[in-house]
Protein backbone atom coordinates (compact mmCIF):
# COMPACT_ATOMS: atom_id res chain seq x y z
CA UNK A 1 0.00 0.00 0.00
CA UNK A 2 2.41 2.52 1.45
CA UNK A 3 5.13 2.71 -1.85
CA UNK A 4 2.52 3.69 -4.31
CA UNK A 5 1.47 6.61 -1.96
CA UNK A 6 2.86 10.21 -1.31
CA UNK A 7 2.24 11.27 2.41
CA UNK A 8 2.19 14.40 3.52
CA UNK A 9 2.58 14.37 7.72
CA UNK A 10 1.47 18.29 8.64
CA UNK A 11 3.80 18.51 12.37
CA UNK A 12 6.54 15.94 10.96
CA UNK A 13 9.42 17.18 13.15
CA UNK A 14 6.74 16.79 16.00
CA UNK A 15 7.04 13.98 18.62
CA UNK A 16 3.94 12.06 17.01
CA UNK A 17 4.52 13.23 13.44
CA UNK A 18 8.36 12.75 13.29
CA UNK A 19 7.62 8.65 14.73
CA UNK A 20 4.82 8.57 11.72
CA UNK A 21 6.96 9.99 9.51
CA UNK A 22 9.80 7.54 10.51
CA UNK A 23 6.95 4.55 10.18
CA UNK A 24 5.92 5.94 6.55
CA UNK A 25 9.00 5.69 5.53
CA UNK A 26 10.23 1.86 6.79
CA UNK A 27 6.79 1.21 4.47
CA UNK A 28 8.58 3.07 1.46
CA UNK A 29 5.98 5.90 1.23
CA UNK A 30 7.05 9.14 -0.58
CA UNK A 31 7.22 11.82 2.24
CA UNK A 32 6.07 15.62 2.06
CA UNK A 33 6.68 17.27 4.83
CA UNK A 34 7.71 21.16 5.76
CA UNK A 35 9.42 23.11 8.55
CA UNK A 36 6.98 25.37 10.42
CA UNK A 37 10.04 27.91 8.74
CA UNK A 38 9.00 26.82 5.75
CA UNK A 39 4.90 26.56 5.73
CA UNK A 40 2.95 28.74 8.04
CA UNK A 41 -0.08 26.51 8.61
CA UNK A 42 -1.95 29.53 10.31
CA UNK A 43 -1.38 31.02 6.83
CA UNK A 44 -4.50 29.66 4.58
CA UNK A 45 -2.93 30.62 1.20
CA UNK A 46 0.40 29.24 1.64
CA UNK A 47 -1.26 25.89 3.06
CA UNK A 48 -3.35 25.92 0.25
CA UNK A 49 -0.59 26.45 -2.38
CA UNK A 50 1.80 24.09 -0.30
CA UNK A 51 -0.78 20.88 -0.88
CA UNK A 52 -2.03 21.91 -4.31
CA UNK A 53 1.63 22.08 -5.22
CA UNK A 54 2.55 18.17 -3.61
CA UNK A 55 -0.84 17.01 -4.30
CA UNK A 56 -0.33 14.16 -1.52
CA UNK A 57 -2.54 10.76 -1.84
CA UNK A 58 -2.73 11.12 2.42
CA UNK A 59 -2.27 13.62 5.10
CA UNK A 60 -1.39 12.76 8.67
CA UNK A 61 -2.96 15.73 10.56
CA UNK A 62 -0.20 15.83 13.28
CA UNK A 63 0.37 19.35 13.73
CA UNK A 64 -1.02 21.71 16.45
CA UNK A 65 -0.35 24.30 19.53
CA UNK A 66 0.49 21.42 22.33
CA UNK A 67 1.32 22.26 26.05
CA UNK A 68 0.80 21.27 29.95
CA UNK A 69 -1.74 22.34 32.54
CA UNK A 70 0.38 25.76 32.79
CA UNK A 71 0.30 26.60 29.32
CA UNK A 72 -3.19 25.68 28.85
CA UNK A 73 -4.79 27.14 31.57
CA UNK A 74 -2.18 30.65 30.86
CA UNK A 75 -3.05 30.85 27.08
CA UNK A 76 -6.51 29.57 26.61
CA UNK A 77 -7.19 31.57 23.79
CA UNK A 78 -3.83 31.02 21.84
CA UNK A 79 -4.92 27.26 22.13
CA UNK A 80 -8.14 27.60 20.98
CA UNK A 81 -7.54 30.27 17.74
CA UNK A 82 -4.50 28.26 16.38
CA UNK A 83 -5.62 25.25 16.39
CA UNK A 84 -8.99 25.71 15.10
CA UNK A 85 -7.18 28.02 11.98
CA UNK A 86 -4.78 25.01 11.52
CA UNK A 87 -6.92 22.98 11.41
CA UNK A 88 -9.53 24.31 9.25
CA UNK A 89 -6.49 25.96 6.90
CA UNK A 90 -5.50 22.10 6.68
CA UNK A 91 -8.77 19.78 5.87
CA UNK A 92 -9.80 22.68 3.36
CA UNK A 93 -6.59 22.60 1.26
CA UNK A 94 -6.67 18.75 1.86
CA UNK A 95 -10.00 19.08 0.02
CA UNK A 96 -9.14 21.50 -2.48
CA UNK A 97 -6.13 18.94 -3.68
CA UNK A 98 -8.52 16.05 -3.87
CA UNK A 99 -7.19 14.28 -0.73
CA UNK A 100 -9.24 11.03 -0.18
CA UNK A 101 -7.63 9.90 2.71
CA UNK A 102 -6.67 11.98 5.52
CA UNK A 103 -6.06 11.01 9.07
CA UNK A 104 -7.27 13.72 11.93
CA UNK A 105 -4.88 13.50 15.31
CA UNK A 106 -6.95 14.60 18.09
CA UNK A 107 -6.23 14.21 21.90
CA UNK A 108 -7.89 12.15 25.18
CA UNK A 109 -8.54 15.45 26.45
CA UNK A 110 -11.88 16.01 24.25
CA UNK A 111 -13.49 13.62 27.41
CA UNK A 112 -15.54 14.57 30.33
CA UNK A 113 -13.14 15.52 33.58
CA UNK A 114 -15.62 12.96 34.98
CA UNK A 115 -16.07 10.68 31.93
CA UNK A 116 -16.20 6.68 32.68
CA UNK A 117 -12.80 4.50 32.90
CA UNK A 118 -12.21 3.31 31.03
CA UNK A 119 -13.06 6.16 28.39
CA UNK A 120 -15.13 4.87 25.57
CA UNK A 121 -15.73 6.82 22.35
CA UNK A 122 -19.22 7.28 22.63
CA UNK A 123 -18.48 9.13 26.07
CA UNK A 124 -17.72 12.60 23.64
CA UNK A 125 -19.79 15.84 24.63
CA UNK A 126 -21.64 13.67 27.47
CA UNK A 127 -20.47 16.56 30.35
CA UNK A 128 -18.44 19.16 31.63
CA UNK A 129 -14.72 19.48 30.21
CA UNK A 130 -12.01 19.84 32.44
CA UNK A 131 -11.43 23.28 32.74
CA UNK A 132 -7.64 23.67 32.73
CA UNK A 133 -7.54 22.50 28.81
CA UNK A 134 -11.45 23.20 27.54
CA UNK A 135 -10.11 25.18 24.93
CA UNK A 136 -7.32 23.00 23.94
CA UNK A 137 -10.55 20.17 24.02
CA UNK A 138 -12.90 22.20 22.01
CA UNK A 139 -10.62 22.45 19.21
CA UNK A 140 -10.12 18.89 18.76
CA UNK A 141 -13.87 18.27 18.83
CA UNK A 142 -14.23 20.92 16.61
CA UNK A 143 -11.92 18.93 14.39
CA UNK A 144 -13.50 15.77 14.93
CA UNK A 145 -16.86 16.95 13.72
CA UNK A 146 -15.22 18.72 10.61
CA UNK A 147 -13.69 15.19 9.20
CA UNK A 148 -17.63 13.68 10.22
CA UNK A 149 -18.71 16.71 7.71
CA UNK A 150 -16.22 16.25 5.04
CA UNK A 151 -17.38 12.45 4.83
CA UNK A 152 -20.96 12.99 4.62
CA UNK A 153 -20.64 16.06 2.61
CA UNK A 154 -18.38 15.41 0.04
CA UNK A 155 -17.83 11.68 0.63
CA UNK A 156 -14.06 12.01 2.08
CA UNK A 157 -13.05 8.65 3.22
CA UNK A 158 -11.23 10.79 6.63
CA UNK A 159 -10.99 9.61 9.90
CA UNK A 160 -9.84 10.84 13.94
CA UNK A 161 -7.85 9.09 15.82
CA UNK A 162 -7.39 10.25 19.52
CA UNK A 163 -4.43 9.18 21.31
CA UNK A 164 -3.51 9.06 24.92
CA UNK A 165 -0.76 10.29 26.62
CA UNK A 166 1.95 10.20 24.16
CA UNK A 167 5.92 10.58 24.88
CA UNK A 168 9.05 9.10 23.24
CA UNK A 169 12.12 10.53 21.41
CA UNK A 170 11.95 14.40 20.38
CA UNK A 171 9.35 14.87 23.45
CA UNK A 172 9.14 18.33 24.26
CA UNK A 173 11.05 18.54 27.84
CA UNK A 174 10.61 22.45 28.48
CA UNK A 175 9.30 22.54 31.75
CA UNK A 176 7.39 25.52 31.23
CA UNK A 177 4.99 23.57 28.38
CA UNK A 178 6.01 19.99 28.57
CA UNK A 179 3.64 17.19 29.37
CA UNK A 180 4.25 15.19 32.50
CA UNK A 181 6.25 12.64 31.60
CA UNK A 182 9.33 14.68 29.61
CA UNK A 183 8.23 17.05 32.45
CA UNK A 184 9.17 14.66 34.80
CA UNK A 185 12.18 12.87 32.92
CA UNK A 186 13.75 16.40 32.82
CA UNK A 187 13.46 17.70 36.84
CA UNK A 188 14.99 14.53 37.96
CA UNK A 189 17.83 14.57 35.74
CA UNK A 190 18.44 18.17 36.77
CA UNK A 191 17.87 17.62 40.37
CA UNK A 192 20.34 17.04 42.70
CA UNK A 193 18.29 15.80 45.94
CA UNK A 194 15.05 16.57 46.26
CA UNK A 195 12.25 17.46 43.26
CA UNK A 196 9.02 18.74 44.66
CA UNK A 197 6.35 17.43 42.28
CA UNK A 198 2.71 19.75 41.50
CA UNK A 199 -0.57 17.90 43.10
CA UNK A 200 -0.51 15.06 45.19
CA UNK A 201 0.51 12.02 42.65
CA UNK A 202 -2.73 10.56 43.33
CA UNK A 203 -4.27 10.90 39.32
CA UNK A 204 -3.86 8.13 36.97
CA UNK A 205 -2.49 8.37 33.42
CA UNK A 206 -1.78 6.27 30.72
CA UNK A 207 1.10 6.70 28.35
CA UNK A 208 1.53 5.42 24.44
CA UNK A 209 4.94 5.25 22.85
CA UNK A 210 5.62 7.31 20.66
CA UNK A 211 6.64 4.98 17.67
CA UNK A 212 3.51 3.00 19.04
CA UNK A 213 1.19 5.59 18.24
CA UNK A 214 2.68 6.15 14.71
CA UNK A 215 2.23 2.44 14.20
CA UNK A 216 -1.58 2.74 15.26
CA UNK A 217 -1.90 5.91 12.59
CA UNK A 218 -1.07 3.96 9.92
CA UNK A 219 -3.04 0.50 10.71
CA UNK A 220 -6.22 2.71 11.01
CA UNK A 221 -5.45 4.19 7.70
CA UNK A 222 -5.27 0.95 6.38
CA UNK A 223 -8.10 -0.96 7.99
CA UNK A 224 -10.45 1.48 9.00
CA UNK A 225 -12.91 3.55 7.29
CA UNK A 226 -15.82 5.23 9.99
CA UNK A 227 -17.45 8.29 11.22
CA UNK A 228 -16.66 7.31 14.22
CA UNK A 229 -13.30 8.68 15.82
CA UNK A 230 -10.87 5.71 17.74
CA UNK A 231 -9.39 5.72 20.82
CA UNK A 232 -5.71 5.31 20.59
CA UNK A 233 -4.12 4.18 23.73
CA UNK A 234 -2.55 0.83 25.66
CA UNK A 235 -5.64 0.05 28.22
CA UNK A 236 -3.76 0.26 31.49
CA UNK A 237 -3.19 3.62 33.17
CA UNK A 238 -0.88 4.40 36.04
CA UNK A 239 -0.70 6.61 39.04
CA UNK A 240 1.57 9.96 38.93
CA UNK A 241 3.09 8.85 42.01
CA UNK A 242 3.90 5.49 40.59
CA UNK A 243 5.17 7.12 37.16
CA UNK A 244 7.33 9.68 39.10
CA UNK A 245 9.13 6.51 40.82
CA UNK A 246 9.88 4.81 37.79
CA UNK A 247 11.42 8.24 36.01
CA UNK A 248 13.24 8.31 39.30
CA UNK A 249 14.70 5.08 38.87
CA UNK A 250 15.86 5.45 34.94
CA UNK A 251 17.59 8.65 35.16
CA UNK A 252 19.17 7.20 38.68
CA UNK A 253 17.61 9.95 41.10
CA UNK A 254 17.55 8.64 44.25
CA UNK A 255 16.83 11.86 46.30
CA UNK A 256 13.52 12.93 48.16
CA UNK A 257 10.48 13.31 46.45
CA UNK A 258 7.80 15.43 47.81
CA UNK A 259 4.37 16.91 46.39
CA UNK A 260 2.77 20.68 46.33
CA UNK A 261 -0.73 19.91 46.84
CA UNK A 262 -1.19 23.55 46.22
CA UNK A 263 -1.24 23.16 42.63
CA UNK A 264 -4.03 21.34 40.70
CA UNK A 265 -4.21 17.69 39.82
CA UNK A 266 -6.36 17.99 36.90
CA UNK A 267 -8.70 15.25 35.62
CA UNK A 268 -8.43 12.19 38.51
CA UNK A 269 -8.25 9.79 36.09
CA UNK A 270 -8.10 9.04 31.92
CA UNK A 271 -8.21 5.80 30.72
CA UNK A 272 -8.83 5.13 27.60
CA UNK A 273 -11.32 1.91 26.30
CA UNK A 274 -9.54 0.66 22.94
CA UNK A 275 -11.23 -2.10 22.23
CA UNK A 276 -12.37 -0.31 18.94
CA UNK A 277 -8.68 -0.59 18.18
CA UNK A 278 -7.99 -3.80 19.13
CA UNK A 279 -10.75 -4.97 17.38
CA UNK A 280 -8.91 -3.68 14.09
CA UNK A 281 -5.91 -6.04 15.02
CA UNK A 282 -3.78 -3.54 17.44
CA UNK A 283 -2.02 -3.26 20.21
CA UNK A 284 1.08 -1.73 21.77
CA UNK A 285 4.32 -3.31 21.76
CA UNK A 286 6.28 -1.55 23.63
CA UNK A 287 6.08 -1.07 27.52
CA UNK A 288 6.61 1.72 30.26
CA UNK A 289 9.68 1.16 31.76
CA UNK A 290 11.18 0.33 28.31
CA UNK A 291 9.42 3.44 26.83
CA UNK A 292 11.03 5.86 29.52
CA UNK A 293 14.72 4.00 29.25
CA UNK A 294 14.21 4.67 25.46
CA UNK A 295 13.45 7.99 25.86
CA UNK A 296 15.83 9.08 28.48
CA UNK A 297 18.48 7.70 26.48
CA UNK A 298 17.29 9.76 23.73
CA UNK A 299 17.49 12.78 25.93
CA UNK A 300 21.03 12.28 27.14
CA UNK A 301 21.85 11.93 23.16
CA UNK A 302 20.08 14.85 22.79
CA UNK A 303 20.47 17.09 25.62
CA UNK A 304 22.18 20.53 24.45
CA UNK A 305 18.89 20.98 22.29
CA UNK A 306 15.62 18.57 23.55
Amino acid sequence: MWQDLRVYVAGHRGLVGSAVWRAAKDRGADLVGWTSSELDLLDRDATFDALLASSPDVVVMAAARVGGILANSRQPVDFLNDNVRIQSNLFDAAHAAGVNRLLFLGSSCIYPKDAPQPIPETALMTGPLEPTNSAYAIAKIAGIEAVRAYRHQYGRRWISAMPTNLYGPGDNFDLATSHVLPALIRRFHDADDRVVLWGTGRPRREFLYSEDAADACLHLLEYYDGDDHVNVGVGQDIAISDLANLVATATGFDGQISWDRTMPDGTPRKLLDVRRLTGLGWSSRIGLREGILRTYQWYLDNVDHA
